[in-house]
């Protein structure tokens, strides 16, 4: 199982890429598709977690209830917020996807993996071992990146794709309700990341892990006991 920011993909392909072109086309999308059913999911999503923020007295920017576009202009303004903060949202994560999806379509986006990760998904699928995806990003986020890469669709080589629906990705519960949805058991699942917290998570709930440490990633401190890597062609087919 792989994480994607700093284990398959660059750092700076989602902050100098990704993040912004959101950032600039938030508005637009929501003034033309906030009637649309997945645009309204996220609407949704981002104001339970505002009424969240709210109630935990956390300083955030209002979202007042009067006019139509008052409401717009509040969503608008906490998905902002949000972004300032890198806050690993399910809402904003959920948003993001969806407006980064006309940028795919339309080809000013394209997915970023780096040089090493697509002959090791292709190994790993010829030698029957299920890859699947764990990112903050959302699922929809996730089969659009793997599928417009310099290389190809990598989405054929994946056979699953998880998201925060299933639980952040510092908590050891978050792992094990993956296990169950793979019908695999968590000794028999190895989970690289470049963020020692979630493989201490995943280890917590059995999985087996591996530190990935690509350029451009903040530094870790791995203990003894969990391997390190710095591409994929350190592993085996079996891995």
């Amino acid at each position: 199982m792989l994480d994607i920011e700093g284990t398959t993909t660059p750092i700076a392909f989602v902050y100098s890429v990704l993040f912004p072109y959101a950032r600039a086309h938030l508005r637009d999308y929501l003034r033309e598709h906030l009637g649309d059913d997945d645009a309204r999911d996220a609407a949704r999503l981002l104001r339970e977690e505002w009424t969240a923020d709210a109630a935990r007295g956390t300083d955030i920017p209002a979202w007042p209830n009067a006019t139509s576009a008052e409401r717009l202009a509040g969503l608008e303004t906490y998905a902002e917020w949000l972004m300032d903060r890198d806050r690993k949202s399910p809402g904003l994560k959920l948003l993001q996807g969806q407006v980064w999806e006309r940028g795919y379509e339309d080809a000013t986006l394209r997915g970023a993996v780096f040089p090493d990760v697509p002959a090791a998904l292709a190994k790993w699928r010829a030698a029957g071992v299920d890859v699947a995806i764990y990112s903050s990003g959302s699922e929809l986020a996730q089969r659009l990146l793997f599928g417009t890469t310099a290389h190809g669709d990598l989405t054929r080589l994946l056979t699953a794709f998880f998201d925060t629906a299933v639980g952040g990705k510092t908590f050891a519960g978050s792992y094990k309700r993956i296990a169950a949805a793979l019908q695999h058991e968590p000794k028999h699942i190895l989970f690289i990341s470049d963020v020692m917290r979630e493989l201490m998570a995943a280890r917590e709930a059995g999985m087996q892990v591996v530190l990935c440490i690509r350029p451009g990633n903040p530094a870790q401190e791995p203990d003894d006991s969990v391997g390190v890597i710095h591409s994929f062609e350190e592993l085996g087919s079996e891995a």
